[in-house]
């Protein structure tokens, strides 16, 4: 059905990341951490789509293609792509906007909480992710 409203909905997150979730050298945090963000927008997305927060019930094509370090502002996105009768195909994306700790990166005034707004923004991770929701009941 190409006509469904719902094809087509994005639902975006932004949130800042503490610097206790790193976990490696250079303050990267884990892939995990931004597959938890995809997991909220997607929650968001099942509660637009169908007044449901729906179960993620997997993931393909996930491709880490930048680092998230401590300090940055990611933002994560979810558009529906596919609508079946139960599930929902989202593609998601995480992109770092902020970039946080750049002390002394071409400002040398700049102090340790120094930090830059990045355009364009880095795109870090993008996954295909199919969501799940109860079978709608008619009354």
């Amino acid at each position: 059905m190409t006509d469904d409203p719902r094809l087509g909905l994005s639902v975006t997150h932004r949130r800042y990341v503490p610097y206790a979730h790193a976990h490696y050298a250079g303050d990267l945090v884990d892939g995990a951490y931004v597959l938890g963000l995809f997991g909220d927008v997607a929650t968001e997305v099942c509660i637009r789509t169908d007044g449901d927060e729906g179960l993620f019930a997997s993931y393909s094509d996930v491709q880490f293609r930048a680092p998230v370090r401590a300090g940055d502002v990611v933002e994560a996105e979810a558009t529906v792509t596919r609508v079946g009768t139960r599930s929902r195909e989202l593609s998601l994306v995480a992109r770092v906007v902020c970039r946080g700790a750049v002390a002394g990166a071409g400002d040398p005034t700049a102090g340790p909480s120094a930090a830059v707004v990045l355009d364009p923004p880095i795109v870090a991770v993008t996954a295909v992710g199919t969501v799940v929701v109860p079978v709608a009941t008619t009354t």
